[in-house]
């Protein structure tokens, strides 16, 4: 069972439907492929309500593709994690994942 240590949680307003364990921008909005979010969102959220995002420590995220240990991650157009291409660096992946839909930790 993999789980997060979270140092620091900020809110922001959903601007729609949030998925917990993706990324999110400051705007509240799910991402665009690449670009830069401050945190994870720490549970489910509909728009318009309060949401948490975790945005340091040691966050539970899914992956958007195989993604080895160590590598550095940015989001892609659903918020999960998924090896640096061209995008704003997020993280550092502290475990691999095999295939989307895995759930693995990385330090943010």
């Amino acid at each position: 069972m993999k789980t997060s240590i979270v140092l620091c949680t900020m809110s922001v307003l959903a601007a729609a439907a949030l998925t917990k364990q993706r990324f999110v921008t400051a705007a509240g909005a799910v991402p665009a492929a690449g670009a830069y979010c401050p945190g994870v969102a720490n549970a489910n959220y509909d728009a318009g309500e309060q949401a948490g995002l975790d945005t340091h420590g040691i966050i539970v995220v899914e992956a958007g593709a195989a993604v080895t240990a160590g590598d550095a991650v940015q989001c892609d157009a659903s918020g999960r994690a998924i090896t640096l291409a061209a995008g704003a660096s997020l993280a550092r992946a502290l475990d691999a994942a095999t295939a989307a839909g895995d759930l693995i930790r990385v330090k943010l």
